[in-house]
Parts: structure tokens; sequence; C-alpha cells
């Protein structure tokens, strides 16, 4: 009897430790709870190297765990509760650190090099546009072999690594029993999908304010800094959908004035043509830099103005959404790209006006034709058609690119062969970055510089494409001066260009990039402008325009061409009144006085309030401006996105 006693006694325990479920082998003790100890141990050292990777900073990782309740340690709790998920998925202890471990290591790597050449964090949006990435490796490579080689090898080694550990895990680790998998399951299923809940940074949550994961959306670097790489990166997940601005409706639409233009155009109907210049920027701006000959002079003397970019070293396609629209990237979610994200049915642009008004609306782009999906938005844009790498004739190169002198050629070449008005809007591509040393085989400018000689020499390869582009301006203007039609020319760089350490080299900025939110207005202009030039074969250079917003170039390009349309020119000039610069972190009248982070006020100028009520109906609302604003589009609105 006291031996069946004895044996009853130890039966719960014996199980326990025999139990296959937990993954351990037979003998210890507390098998359970030792796991889930381990499962912390592995989520903690792994988000801690995630946050390291990314801030490149060791003490400033340690100051992020320092106190109890940040988000750090939130961080490390969803970490182990997905690896004890992924654990039941795969039924092995601990096996889900070899898919978990390199797949959010790697997005730490690329979050870190993105932060590093761009100055934004990863954003779960960018992944729309990795093939672009892709794409343009072949010049990464160019420009530092030895770092791709490396790479690769890593890449090839660390694959192997984990193709072998992964064998030898499913031979030496018991196998989770049905019940160890359950139970695992209805631990982490459930509070994973709290945690997803908590996450949409749009309604108010009292858990998440207790867990102090505060989603600063309006600052994604102090967002990503203050909350880690992984809760940041989770909180922009929901930013494709963009949410109605306070009091849209029908009734809001109807109480914006309406300017007292109409759609018209002169008699004899001038051609415009946009060329979006790479890169395009005066780089003896940079402090100590001499550069022999004047490497932009043509520009120098037709300038108008400066284009303020909302973005920097990057980031084309949003430069290019504002000129075309008129409508502005700040009153969009941080980190979003309207071509990959927001444009998927008819959108008015420029392109529709003047299609609508009897011009031939043309697109060129030595590129290829689904870089920044640009052969999709083109189309909904209304050009008539586009013509990229895929349908251009051979184009010939200058350096590893397309010249702009073929693309100018093309242009006039096609101009001269219309008898319709045309309306062109022309991206470079030449002198798109890296700027590797020797990248032109005879230069003809000098540079003069206190700095490293591979900063020279890189800096020299881009003088050389300004050089080439400036050229190309020449060109074009004076082929227009000796053409009967009116003919407008507008010439604008889209940012400025990703030169990184000579930046640093030669003081103009601190780090490769500029930051988001500048420390001054003057500084903001200083790193965002670029130089534009308005021109007309009938009037000479459009004149002290100080510097504009993209979004106010179909405003400026159409007065010029004396043309008027209730939105270009009536809203948008009435707007222009009121600021000359509208971005996300800037706002900036004509005479000069700046508004900080207006977006953060209680109290936004109802201007600003009627541009983002009139973009937000026509992009994702029911379209009830159209009438009024875009009569060009009446007769084919389509229904609204439902981002």
């Amino acid at each position: 009897m006291a031996k069946s006693y004895k044996r009853a006694g130890k039966a719960a325990p014996q199980f326990l430790e025999d139990d296959p479920s937990t993954g351990y082998l037979p003998g210890r003790r507390w098998p359970v709870v030792r796991y889930g100890l381990i499962s912390l141990a592995i989520a903690a050292v792994l988000v801690f190297a995630i946050e390291l990777i990314v801030r490149g900073d060791f003490a400033g990782t340690v100051s992020f765990f320092l106190q109890p309740l940040k988000p750090g340690w939130t961080t490390i709790v969803v970490f182990a509760l997905i690896l004890i998920g992924l654990d039941a998925v795969l039924g092995r202890s601990h096996q889900s650190l070899m898919i978990v471990a390199p797949l959010t290591l790697s997005l730490a790597f690329v979050g870190h090099q993105k932060s590093h050449y761009l100055g934004d964090p990863l954003y779960p949006t960018d992944f729309l546009y990795a093939r672009q990435i892709f794409a343009l490796l072949p010049l990464l490579v160019r420009d530092r072999p030895m770092t791709a080689l490396a790479m690769v090898v890593g890449i090839v080694a660390g694959l192997s690594l984990l193709v072998y550990g992964w064998r030898m895990w499913r031979r030496k680790v018991p196998a989770l029993s049905r019940k160890g998998r359950l139970a695992r399951l209805t631990l982490a299923v459930p509070l994973l999908a709290f945690f997803v809940s908590i996450m949409d940074y749009a309604t108010f949550s009292w858990t998440r304010d207790r867990l102090q994961i505060i989603p600063i959306m309006w600052d994604q670097k102090e967002n990503y800094a203050s909350n880690g790489f992984a809760l940041a990166f989770a909180l922009n997940v929901p930013m494709a959908h963009v949410s109605a601005p306070p009091g849209y409706s029908d009734k809001a639409i109807a109480a914006i004035a309406r300017p007292d233009v109409t759609a018209s155009v002169p008699a004899e109907k001038p051609d415009i043509i946009i060329v979006m210049s790479e890169s395009f920027w005066d780089p003896t701006k940079l402090p100590g830099v001499t550069i022999t000959p004047d490497p932009i002079p043509n520009v120098r003397a037709l300038r108008s103005g400066s284009m303020f970019s909302p973005e920097f070293g990057g980031m084309t396609a949003n430069i290019e959404f504002e000129a075309l629209t008129g409508f502005s990237n700040a009153f969009l979610p941080a980190g979003s790209i309207p071509y990959q994200q927001y444009v998927r049915t008819p959108t008015p642009s420029l392109a529709t006006f003047l299609k609508s008004q009897g011009y031939r609306a043309r697109a060129i782009h030595p590129g290829t034709n689904w870089f920044w999906n640009r052969g999709a938005v083109y189309a909904d844009f209304g050009f008539n058609d586009f013509k990229s790498e895929e349908t251009l004739p051979p184009m010939q190169k200058r350096g590893p690119l397309a010249s702009d002198a073929a693309m100018t050629d093309e242009i006039i070449s096609e101009a001269d062969a219309s008898e319709e008005p045309v309306f062109f809007f022309a991206v470079s591509l030449q002198n798109h970055g890296p700027y590797e040393p020797n990248r032109y085989y005879s230069p003809t400018h000098r540079v003069q510089a206190p700095i490293s000689q591979w900063a020279r020499e890189s800096l020299l390869s881009y003088a050389e494409g300004s050089a080439d582009a400036d050229r190309g301006l020449e060109r074009l203007v004076e082929w227009a001066k000796t053409r009967s039609r009116p003919t407008v020319i507008a010439f604008f760089g889209d940012h400025l260009p990703p030169l990184g350490p000579v930046y640093v080299e030669t003081g103009f900025l601190k780090d490769n990039v500029a930051p988001r939110k500048e420390a001054s207005p003057e500084a903001a202009l200083e790193h965002h402008e670029t130089p534009l030039v308005i021109w007309s074969n009938r009037t000479g250079p459009a004149e002290h325009m100080g510097a504009v917003s993209p979004a106010f170039l179909p405003y400026h390009i159409l007065k010029t061409a004396g043309i008027s349309h209730p939105y270009y020119t009536g809203f948008l000039g009435e707007m222009s009144e009121h600021y000359r610069v509208v971005d996300r972190n800037l706002l900036l009248t004509p005479a000069g006085e700046a508004t900080p982070d207006w977006a953060r006020q209680k109290e936004i100028d109802p201007a600003i309030r009627d541009f983002r009520l009139l973009q937000y109906d026509m992009m994702f609302g029911k379209r009830h401006a159209a009438p009024d604003f875009f009569p060009e589009t009446v007769d084919k609105i389509v229904a609204a996105h439902t981002s």
C-alpha cells in the first residue's frame, strides 16, 4: 500500500519531466519554467542586438532598456511570444529563432543603412519598391565592389550555416507533443492578438499608454528612437490608410471658396516642357569648395528661384507627385510614397487638364517603366504615352547611364515632329547617385577643396553630371528661341544629391544626410533648395519666385504659359499668397515668415485646412470638388479609394 502511494505521489512531476512537449531531456526539473525563462532571455538578446544594429551606439542601446516600463521591455515580451508561437508551429523548442533572428537582424541592418544614407528609418511601405533597390545594385556594386563582395560572401555563408543548423536542430531536439504545441498556441496567440489590437496609432489605447508606447507619427526619427525599431515599425504598418481630415464632408467641401477662374488656354497654345533633373543642385554651395569652370552657368543666368524639396538625397517620385498634381506630401502619412500606395485610379494632374485642352501629354524617362510604378501612374495621370527604356530608341550613355544630351535630343525631335501642342514631362537619369570616383573618362572641371581624395573625386563626378544637365537646359533654350510656336520650359532638381561623406568632410552637414526636422527654417532652406528655372521664348525667365514647394509649380508654369485653371492657377494661386512652402514640418509665407511643426498645433490656418480637404476629397474621398475645381475629370469620375 505504501509503495502504491509513493508511486502515486511521484506520478505528476515524473509526467512533466518526461513529457516531450517541453523539448527537454528527461530528468530535468521545472521544464516549463525553464523553457519560458530561456525564451525570454533569447528574446532579450535578440531585441538588444536589433537596437544595437539600428542605432549603431552601445551606450544609446543600453539607455533604451534602463527603465522597466519603457517600450524595450514590451518588445522583449512580444518577441518571446512570437518565438513561443512559432515553436508550436515548427514542432521543436527554440527552432523559431532560426527564422526570427535572421529576418529581424537583416531588417535592422537595412534600417541602419537607410537611415545612414537617406536619413529616414525603415518603413513597412519601403518593401513596395524593393524592385527599385535591386535595379540600382549595379551602381552600388560599381561604387563599392569590395563591400558588395563581402556582403555576398556573408549572405552565402549565413544561409549555409542556417541550413546546417536547421537540420542539426531537427535531429537533436525532441519533437513537441500535440498537447505541448496546443499549450504554446493557447498562450501566444491571444496575447499577440491583444498587442496587435493596441498598435493602431489613430485610436487611444489605455494599455499602450500604460506601457509608455507613444506613437510619435509626426516625427519618425524620434518615434523609432523612443519606441525602438520593432514597435515603431509595427506602428507604421497602418500608414497606408489615410484617414479623412477632421470635418470632411460634402458641406465642408462646398464651403471652400471657389476662385473666379475658369479653364482657358491662349489661341496659340504654347508647348510646355518640364525637365526634372536628377539630383540637380549647385555644388559650389559646399563650404571651402571651388569648382572651375562654373558647372551650372546657364541655370545661374536664367534662375527664377528655388524648388523646396520635401525629400533629401532620394525619393524622386514624391517630388514628381507634387509637381504634376499640385497636391502635397505634407497631408499624407510620413514615409508614404503616393506613386506606390495611393495612385490606383484616374487622378487629376497637369496631363489630365492639358490633354482636355487639345495637348499631347507625353512623359519621358530613360529608365525602366516600372521604376516607381511610373507606367501605371502616368496612365492614371492622363498621359497619352510614356517613353521609357523599353520604348525609347537606343540612347547614348554618359558614364553608366543614359545621357542628358540623348534625352534632350528626344524631346526636341518629338516636339518638332508634333502638329499638336505638346506637354512634356521628362525625368533625367544620367546624374543619379552614387557618384563613384572616375565616373567620366575625360572630366572638364577641377575641384579644389581641403577634403580627402576620394571625396574630391566623387564630387568631381557629380559636378561633371551637373554640367551636362546645365548644357541640356542651354540646348533646349537655344532651340526654343528659334521656334515660332510659344514654348515654356521649366527645369529643376528633384532633391539634393546623395553625396554622403562629401557633406561631412566639407562641413555642410554633420551627418551624411540632412535631418527631417531642421534646427531652423534657414537650415531647412539650405538643405532642401534646388535651382528652379521657368522660362518662356516670349517673355524670358520668370523672376523673383523665391523658394516654392513643388506643389506650386503647376501654378507658376501655367501662369507663365498664359493658361488658367480653377485649381492649378485659381486655388493654388490664392494659396501662394498665403504660403510658398507647404512642407510636413514647415510653412513659409511669401514674406519669409516660418511656422515650424504647424501640424501639431491645435489651430490650423483655414487655408491649409481647405488645401488638405480638397486633396483628400480628390484622392480618397467622393470627389465633391471635381465639378468646380477639376471640371475636366467630371466625365471620368471613378469609385473612390478604400485605402
